[in-house]
């Protein structure tokens, strides 16, 4: 069991977004008032113009209310990105649900820092900020890669590096962009999971996806027994052959001690004994989990 993994992707995070933004020098602030040395100002909302460059096409209103509700109550904690313009206003570059939340508080001011960045420069900062957040959809962050790729011809290990995300993952984003518009309009809207999405691209035809996007949403199917569902449409021969296998019965005693540890770890647990001999599987489905199985193991 690998315990260096998930502390190595987190230290990965937020990696790119310093290589991306040059403080602004003092010589070319718009007015006295800059911050020098990369110190928050606190700029006035109207002043701020939208980020024409941004990736997120949806925002959730609930949240958004409740990013208000904490902004009324404790401030803004992490101030805003923006670029100075000619015109002496300011243009987004990240955190546009900071910006518009202080809105909805009632607050007349926010704090900023000041970047002096080109449009080339501002697309990337606000892509890879976006990316290196959770609250993005998948089609979201596959188009987002995909303007990465497209615009400024980085290779999949680069978005990978740039964004802290793995190889592999920044391909699997990209591949839905191979899903009918349908399809994907279901992913964006939430009515289909990432997992989902994933397990379609296995046919070869638009109109298998859709049928089985369809099938799948009536159904209510979940990853695995989509999975199953889409494999048994591709290999009809394989279900014909296939005969069940005999359930192994498993040791009371084993199972006692799965049991056992399944409690102690609040994790599933699985024990594999052959006449003494096996290992003990742990499975966890997230980083905390991970972290606390850690904690435990090591007697921290």
């Amino acid at each position: 069991m690998s315990i260096a993994a998930p502390e190595m992707k987190r230290r990965a995070l937020g990696k790119g977004l310093d290589s991306l933004l040059p403080r602004i020098p003092a010589t070319s602030a718009p007015s006295s008032s800059e911050n020098e040395g990369g110190k928050p100002l606190e700029i006035p909302l109207d002043h701020i113009d939208r980020n024409p460059f941004q990736t997120r096409s949806q925002m959730n209103e609930e949240q958004l209310a409740e990013l208000a509700a904490s902004i009324t109550a404790n401030g803004v904690v992490q101030p805003v990105l923006v670029r100075p313009l000619a015109n002496g206003r300011y243009q987004m570059i990240a955190g546009e649900r900071r910006w518009r939340a202080s809105e909805l508080a009632g607050k007349k001011t926010i704090p900023a820092i000041l970047r002096q960045v080109s449009d080339e420069q501002a697309i990337e900062i606000t892509i890879v900020e976006n990316l290196q957040r959770a609250d993005l959809n998948p089609m979201e962050q596959a188009r987002a890669f995909e303007r990465l790729s497209r615009e400024f011809h980085m290779t999949q290990e680069q978005m990978a590096v740039r964004t802290g995300k793995d190889r592999a993952t920044v391909a699997n984003f990209l591949r839905l962009l191979k899903l009918p518009a349908s399809v994907q309009t279901r992913v964006e809207s939430g009515e289909l999971s990432f997992g989902h999405a994933r397990t379609l691209l296995a046919f070869e035809h638009a109109e298998e996806m859709e049928k089985a996007a369809k099938r799948i949403l009536a159904l209510s199917l979940s990853v695995r027994q989509t999975e199953s569902y889409v494999q048994g449409l591709i290999h009809p021969e394989r279900n014909a052959k296939k005969e069940p296998k005999p359930e192994v019965p498993v040791d009371p005693n084993i199972r006692a001690v799965q049991e056992r540890l399944q409690r102690a770890l609040g994790l599933k647990v699985h024990i594999e004994d052959h006449d003494g001999r096996g290992k003990v599987i742990i499975e966890y489905a997230r980083l905390e989990d991970f972290d606390g199985l850690l904690e435990t193991l090591a007697g921290e």
